[in-house]
């Protein structure tokens, strides 16, 4: 099963897939988190989603960018944590390059026996953005929209209420 989960920040996507994940799979779970550690700010958020997911079982992997050389153990179940920091990483890294994140979900898709992804909705307002943040969010539609293709079904969690826009989820 591969799962889109989308949402607003604060609006439990990550717990949301966080209960998929524990519903679908009772072991051989990997967490991929995706943030990078720039200041104390991020530091702190961090350790807090070390603690909040030390008990669920997952055997995590930080990967800020190249998701595409992660190995991962026969039949995981992967909770991909999150497109627009991998995006955001890719595209600001010295070495990085955006381009091969669609590759990257594409390899995933095929190396493991369940991926939920989430993803952000930063597309709702309508603001008037610089041309990186234009550029950043045309880059994270792309990914999202790739994303979207491969996966079997999708989830936007608005206000902690998942509503389904693809597919349907083998449990809620």
């Amino acid at each position: 099963m591969i799962a889109l989960i989308i949402g607003g920040s604060g609006s439990g996507k990550s717990a949301y897939a966080e209960k998929l994940v524990k519903q679908i799979s009772q072991n051989n779970r990997v967490y991929i988190a995706t943030m990078r550690v720039w200041d104390k700010e991020s530091e702190n958020r961090v350790a807090r989603h070390r603690t909040q997911r030390a008990e669920l079982g997952f055997e995590t992997i930080e990967c800020p960018v190249n998701l595409g050389d992660i190995q991962l153990p026969k039949d995981a179940t992967v909770l991909l944590e999150d497109i627009p920091n991998l995006v955001a990483n890719e595209m600001f890294d010295e070495n990085g390059d955006v381009n091969r994140i669609i590759s990257a979900l594409q390899k995933l898709v095929s190396s493991c026996k369940n991926l939920v992804m989430v993803t952000g909705n930063v597309f709702a307002d309508s603001g008037n953005y610089d041309s990186e943040t234009q550029k950043y969010m045309r880059l994270l539609s792309e990914v999202n929209a790739a994303a979207a293709v491969l996966s079997d079904c999708g989830v936007e969690v608005v206000y902690t209420i998942p509503v389904p826009f693809k597919g349907e989820l083998p449990c809620t």
